[in-house]
């Protein structure tokens, strides 16, 4: 994942003092190497793993997966605009509704993420 700090589990486990042994057992996991694994990003949790993460630390995902969270907001906003422009290139026909639907979506969207 490169570079940047991809989470903060190792730094939730510390806080609340437990060891990856222990943490893993919260998590369901046998022995502590998927806790090890997911503190060095080298691999991803399941979902309901990341889930379970949220549960034990009672943090959001989002905070806990900080790095991974902030690749996938830019990813998802850029694939939004791509989609806009798609949009507008769209013409007249039955699809005409749905399109200003779809803009009216992606409008509103934008509006309440940037409040």
């Amino acid at each position: 994942m490169g570079g940047y700090l991809g989470n903060y589990i190792r730094t939730h486990r510390k806080r609340a003092g437990l060891s990856q042994c222990e943490l893993g057992h919260l998590l369901g996991y046998p022995s502590k190497a998927a806790v090890a694994r997911h503190e060095r990003s080298s691999r991803l949790p399941p979902l309901l793993i990341a889930l379970a993460y949220e549960v034990v630390f009672d943090t959001p995902v989002s905070e806990i997966f900080a790095g991974l969270h902030e690749t996938v907001q830019l990813a998802v906003k850029n694939r939004l605009v791509e989609l806009e422009g798609r949009l507008h290139e769209t013409k007249g026909g039955l699809r005409a509704v749905e399109v200003a639907q779809k803009l009216a979506w992606l409008n509103q969207r934008r509006s309440s993420s940037q409040r």
